[in-house]
């Protein structure tokens, strides 16, 4: 299998965050001798005037000196108001209902790979590229398939499942066979002025990290409730379940002589459950939303990821109808969020992204 990438001369818009991956794609299909347009997305405005950690304005300048130091167009779009509907909106309400959500994907499915994707061919461009840690691959049949990137520390494959398979076509990860110290050496190669810039943490429209803080201040905040064991014993009372996730340890605010986690969360009635850790395995994840870029093949092994940096476990049966699929797993995995991504692999390697969705309310134990 070839990584897909653009011919020399072909038009593409590059989505540049004005962090160092984004930057360096586009500077490495300029030296390849395509047409770049830079486009800067601006997502997100906090309410007291802060711009949001992946578009503020120092990183919006950034993306427009990288662009002049290359010679090529640039262009910021407001999104903020799409963004709030499709991402934050959504965040906050999953949080209320008492899920995990997952905004990368978000807004990959809805803003990225969709919405820019259409913005691309107004502007006649060929390709839409990103400083993805992913691979676009084209077979000898020439299907073309998602698949994990070279560099598994950095591989963000799974936050792309929601990619239509028709646009894959369109679609380039010029970083896909980089590893994360090559991008550096290949930007400051090129004199990529954001070389040396620190990668973004956390949810890039919370960049302080205080999760349940932004989600109070948005309306979200749950009401407060009890705090059982698995057997209903009551142990204590909470402030709101906003403020937990499945398998959760610190902040559980219960004494105990032994680690307590967050085993689930019901909602209904605002109650929060934990336990032994052992009580967090869980043998068949249900997952709704479901998105196929390629069904497997009959007696093909198959492996899921329920959280971004859990290993891939083996799946035992999977059964599915409509956007519902029902994964058994060969061997349980621990803290299954729902409300979080679980994404389907296969391929001769393992590294091919088959589909993936949201995983359900509940889960078997």
């Amino acid at each position: 299998m070839t990584l897909q990438l653009p011919a020399p001369g072909d038009r593409v818009v590059v989505a540049m965050s004005g962090g160092v991956d984004s930057s360096v794609a586009a500077a490495l299909l300029h030296e390849r001798g395509c047409e770049v347009i830079g486009i800067t997305l601006s997502l997100y405005e906090d309410p007291d005037g802060v711009e949001g950690g992946c578009c503020t304005p120092e990183d919006v300048t950034d993306a427009r000196r990288v662009c002049a130091d290359l010679g090529v167009r640039h262009y910021v779009l407001n999104y903020k108001d799409a963004f709030e509907r499709a991402v934050v909106k959504p965040f906050v309400d999953f949080y209320r209902r008492g899920l995990t959500p997952n905004p990368c994907a978000q807004c990959n499915n809805i803003l990225k790979f969709d919405r820019l994707l259409r913005r691309t061919r107004e502007l006649d461009a060929r390709w839409l590229a990103t400083g993805h840690y992913a691979r676009i691959l084209r077979g000898d049949d020439g299907e073309l398939r998602l698949a994990r990137a070279q560099d598994a520390a950095k591989d963000q494959s799974y936050f792309l499942y929601g990619v239509q398979r028709s646009a894959l076509p369109f679609i380039t990860f010029p970083l896909g066979d980089h590893r994360k110290e090559e991008a550096r050496d290949d930007a400051r190669r090129l004199g990529v002025r954001t070389s040396d810039k620190p990668d973004s943490q956390d949810v890039c429209f919370i960049p302080d990290g205080r999760t349940a803080e932004f989600v109070r201040k948005h309306g979200g905040a749950a009401e407060p409730g009890p705090i059982v064991d698995d057997s209903g014993r009551r142990l204590g009372s909470h402030q709101g379940l906003h403020a937990f996730t499945v398998g959760q340890r610190r902040g559980v605010g219960v004494a105990s002589t032994h680690p307590l986690y967050v085993l689930r969360l019901e909602p209904e009635s605002h109650t929060l459950v934990v336990g032994s850790p052992d009580k967090l395995d869980a043998s068949v994840v249900q997952a709704e939303g479901w998105n196929w870029l390629r069904e497997p093949a009959l007696g093909e092994s198959l492996a899921v990821k329920v959280r971004y940096r859990s290993p891939p476990a083996p799946v035992a049966a999977l059964k599915s109808k409509e956007e519902s699929v029902r994964i058994s797993l060969a061997t349980p995995v621990r803290a299954v969020a729902p409300g979080q991504a679980v994404v389907l692999y296969g391929g001769d390697h393992m590294d091919e992204v088959l589909g993936g969705g949201t995983i359900g309310a509940t889960t078997e134990n």
